[in-house]
């Protein structure tokens, strides 16, 4: 039987991993569609000067710099996009689609921002989008959520969706060793890119997010609707009071539907050691979703050449058996027929139990006048945590609160911020009450 040719754009860490699959993975895809997948075409700039052990394991493929050559070559029937980025690989997939070719995409800041209206177009044209590596690649999560617990209707969902930062923070925790040594160890690893922003800062789980936020509640979510915090300022003194509460400290991804609305966030927070999540370590990724159905969960490698690759090939096999059988009706790619657009809950109405470290140059009044400020707001404190032998010019200390609104929360903090005995801009993390118990 004739095979379904495969174009590929983008031959960095995703698209080489996804040309080693299709390689070693032939037969058993073959064995699996009932028709062969051939790499028709590759491109990217270096194709012809760099091309990469990757490309020479399909000898045959034509090679060229050019993505819309690629794309309108009559030879390509599905198009892979892995360039990245929210220009060039726009540009690509609507060639695509205006050439009625499905495509496969790993680009979450591209569908995080226009996943809706690319669905859109997609669907009036009656063509494939697969989109299953956008989102902890080595994970189905979005197969999951689009067909495995499609009929449960899910309730609140806790993610770590960042591989880079959840990896800093379990090598903080572990060795002790300052934030900017074990971040230096993670690019140099390859986990952290030069510029590591995207992934400390929260921005790239803030676009998994939105992506998983369609798929689960329907709604068109654009990442500049979601809170956002990175784990810049965590420390191994956090860690340290962290477990004394019986907690660790992870990046976590939230939604809660509430009588409000959709809550979202993208924060560090405190998760009990007990939680399934607090085991998820390195760089890892993980899900879990709680629906009427019951909990589930998800985990498994968020990045990397092979898992994200895996979900690439995966998509295409996808693509190519629509082709081969149009009439059949595939899930569409963000689970619902159409997206409402999202209205953001204030973040500052959200209730949750905290913990502030302080670092202070020590003096009598100290607490008093920190409890007071608080007291203002309506604060209260639940427990003082002091660790001894500290220099008492820049000595930390953790106050835990009881149940607090965050906008209370924020105006003491406010406060706080122009205390000239502080040393640094008070901490604050929400200690996560929904993963409590395993």
């Amino acid at each position: 039987m004739r095979s379904v040719r495969i174009g590929i754009v983008g031959l960095g860490n995703v698209g080489s991993g996804t040309l080693r699959l299709l390689r070693r993975n032939v037969d058993q895809i073959e064995r699996k569609l009932g028709f062969p997948l051939e790499v028709s075409a590759v491109c990217s700039r270096s194709v012809h000067t760099k091309p990469g052990d990757a490309v020479a394991l399909h000898p045959t493929a034509f090679r060229t710099t050019s993505w819309n050559e690629l794309v309108t070559r009559p030879d390509v029937d599905i198009v892979a996009e892995l360039v990245g980025g929210t220009t060039v690989a726009k540009d690509i997939i609507e060639s695509a689609l205006t050439a009625g070719k499905p495509v496969v995409t790993a680009n979450k800041e591209l569908l995080a921002d226009h996943g809706a209206e690319l669905w859109k177009q997609f669907r009036e044209r009656g063509v494939t989008l697969g989109l299953e590596a956008s989102v902890a690649g080595g994970i189905p999560v979005l197969t999951a959520l689009r067909d495995g617990i499609a009929g449960d209707s899910i309730d609140a969902m806790i993610g770590i969706l960042n591989g880079t930062s959840n990896y800093i923070l379990t090598e903080v925790e572990r060795t002790g060793a300052p934030f900017d040594q074990v971040l230096g160890e993670a690019q140099a690893l390859g986990y952290a890119e030069a510029d590591p922003s995207a992934d400390i800062d929260g921005y790239d789980a803030r676009s998994k997010l939105a992506i998983l936020a369609a798929l689960a509640f329907g709604e068109r979510v654009r990442p500049e609707q979601i809170p956002v915090e990175g784990i810049r300022r965590i420390r191994t003194i956090d860690f340290a009071y962290a477990g004394r509460l019986g907690h660790t400290i992870r990046l976590l991804a939230t939604a809660r539907r509430e009588s409000e609305g959709l809550r979202l966030a993208v924060r560090p927070a405190l998760v009990d050691k007990s939680a399934i999540l607090a085991s998820v370590t390195g760089s890892y990724n993980a899900l879990w979703v709680h629906g009427q159905g019951g909990d589930t969960f998800y985990y498994g490698r968020g990045a990397g050449p092979e898992p994200t690759g895996v979900a690439v090939v995966s998509d295409l096999m996808a693509a190519a058996r629509t082709l081969r059988k149009p009439n059949g009706q595939p899930a569409p790619p963000f689970a619902h027929m159409s997206l409402d657009d999202h209205t953001p809950v204030s973040s500052g109405t959200e209730e949750r139990q905290f913990f502030l470290r302080f670092r202070v140059r020590d003096r009598p009044g100290i607490l008093a006048g920190l409890a007071a400020i608080l007291a203002e707001q309506g604060v209260s404190i639940e427990a003082v945590l002091q660790e001894p032998h500290f220099d008492k010019s820049d000595l930390p200390f953790v106050v835990t609160l009881e149940p607090a609104k965050r906008h209370a929360l924020e105006a003491a903090l406010e406060v706080m911020r122009g205390l000239d005995f502080l040393v640094d801009d008070p901490l604050a993390l929400p200690i996560e009450p929904t993963l409590t118990a395993s």
